[in-house]
This record gives structure tokens, sequence and C-alpha cells, in this order.
């Protein structure tokens, strides 16, 4: 297990606190590679080998794809986030911007859009 990298002692975290940890070390460890996978494709000059390498390499995001819906459906307030800059429109720190202390939006809305047509 990734103990060696918990904050605090395994024997005071709960099973669903480790489960998670385990998730983010995973995803980290997808991220790294994705990282790594880019970097050896840019460098290679071996036509072949780059197309082979950048294959391996979206295998990779399709990991870390599928460990952050896990994350997602486990974690709320991670939802809440992911459902406020996924796949949003503009300025990602304008949409930051754009709250109030408590995470919503600061006009008065639901943050859901308008339900008339062309608004």
């Amino acid at each position: 297990m990734t103990s060696e990298s918990l904050h605090e002692s395994a024997d005071v975290l709960s099973a669903t606190t480790i489960d998670r940890h385990r998730a983010v070390a995973s995803l980290r460890e997808e991220l790294d590679a994705i990282d790594w996978y880019d970097q050896r494709v840019e460098a290679t000059s071996d036509a072949e080998l780059a197309r082979l390498l950048a294959h391996n390499r979206d295998d990779e995001k399709e990991h870390a794809a599928m460990l952050i819906e896990w994350l997602r459906r486990r974690d709320p307030g991670f939802a809440h986030e992911l459902g406020t800059y996924l796949f949003a429109a503009g300025d990602v720190v304008e949409l930051e911007r754009g709250k109030d202390e408590s995470g919503a939006p600061s006009d008065g809305s639901l943050g859901i859009g308008s339900l008339r047509r062309g608004s």
C-alpha cells in the first residue's frame, strides 16, 4: 500500500479515506505517465515509435479520466467543482471570480442557465 505517502497514520484513517488516497495516488501516477509519454513522443525522431508512444499515452489519459470519475462519484465537493469548471466556456479564472464565498454564482441564479430559448 502507499502508506508511506499518507500524511496521517493509517490506523486513524477510515477505509474510505485510504481508498480515496489510493485513487489520488494512482491519478498522480497516470498524470506523470502522460507527461513522460508526451516528452518521449516529442523527443523521438522515429515516427513509428512516436505513434506507439502516443497510443500508450492516450491509454494513460483513459485511466486518469476513469479515476477522476471514481473520485467524483464519492466526493460531493469535488463533483461540485468539476461541474463548475469542466466543459465550461470562457476564462477559467473568471468562472471562479463569478462565485460568492459559498461557491454559488454571485448573480443570484442557481447556476443552471436560462430555461428560455436563445438565452
